[in-house]
């Protein structure tokens, strides 16, 4: 899924430079597996706001096998911390391998269940939210995750634009939600939100 054209997004990867074997191999086993992740573009499009805001605790709601949690953990320094959730625990101990072998699972803390629930279990403010939970939860993301962020912090979720779908009024539940999700964020007078349309669309929002 994207909305891309897929020579734009092909001359985009071509630009991106080498990275960790590992990831690579997550990329393949991602499309072997039709599992989603957020791909190197928009990898080290994560890596890079963390580390323009010095990002040391970052929360990762939804994260599957950990491709997009490596890129954070690579962001922050040696002390920082990333939470990684899934409510899958196979996905859980597959991640914790590729962890080891990107030389950061010292920096990760794995939690495993509703990514909404866990946290609230997490105390403490975090420098950045990245939210890619099942799109129907956005709205709820919205209002748990918002109040978490320290001032300056961000909230960057995946699949705003979701294929395209949002702006062309259909009706379907995800649709609806990430649609709600959008209004909430360049309403807030909280936030300062930007839309980038990499990938599938990833907002961008600063708190205030």
């Amino acid at each position: 899924m994207g909305i891309l054209y897929e020579d734009v997004a092909r001359y985009l990867e071509s630009l991106t430079p080498d990275r960790l074997d590992v990831l690579l191999e997550q990329e393949d086993v991602a499309r072997e597996r039709r599992i989603p992740i957020v791909g190197p573009i928009v990898g080290r499009w994560l890596h890079q706001l963390a580390r323009m805001i010095g990002a040391r605790r970052i929360f990762e709601m939804g994260s599957a096998i950990g491709y997009s949690t490596i890129w954070l953990a690579l962001a922050v320094p040696e002390d920082g911390i990333v939470y990684y959730t899934d409510s899958d625990p196979t996905n859980a101990r597959e991640a914790l391998g590729y962890f080891r072998r990107a030389g950061v699972a010292d920096r990760i803390r794995i939690l495993v269940g509703d990514a909404l629930k866990l946290l609230d279990q997490v105390e403490g403010e975090f420098d950045l939210i990245f939210n890619d939970v099942d799109k129907h939860q956005y709205p709820d993301v919205f209002r748990k995750a918002v109040p978490r962020l320290r001032r300056g912090g961000l909230l960057v979720a995946d699949n705003v634009l979701w294929g395209g779908r949002v702006a062309r009024g259909e009706t379907d539940r995800e649709t609806v939600a990430i649609r709600e999700f959008n209004r909430l964020l360049f309403s807030s007078p909280d936030l300062m939100t930007t839309i980038v349309p990499l990938r599938d669309g990833v907002s961008v929002s600063l708190k205030l």
